[in-house]
């Protein structure tokens, strides 16, 4: 992993928090929760989130320059996921992963 430069492995790291955050929030709070945590809208976001920050670590990883573009979609996702989640609520640690994710990947795709 040494082509990797301490910038993308950080990215890289974010991505997998929120993959794994928003999977996880989802499966196992959204779905309990019922009612608004599982409104359409909002729930194929959370997966849409997650499988996003899934790809953009993909494409870090296998060290592809297009990993800019991921990226960029990853950040736009990733705060829409975190507004989502702010408007449903009691969602914090969804929120906190997707706005540090969308951070991270707005610098990789600079």
């Amino acid at each position: 992993m040494s082509h990797v430069s301490s910038e993308m492995q950080s990215c890289i790291d974010e991505c997998l928090r929120c993959y794994q955050t928003c999977l996880g929030m989802a499966s196992n709070h959204c779905l309990p929760a019922g009612g608004k945590h599982v409104e359409p809208g909002h729930f194929r976001l959370m997966l849409a989130c997650a499988e996003m920050c899934r790809t953009s670590a993909h494409f870090m990883l296998i060290g592809t320059p297009e990993h800019k573009h991921t990226c960029r979609a990853c950040a736009e996702v990733c705060e829409a996921c975190a507004r989502s989640c702010e408007q449903v609520g009691d969602m914090d640690d969804c929120v906190r992963q997707c706005r540090a994710c969308a951070e991270s990947c707005r610098k990789m795709a600079a």
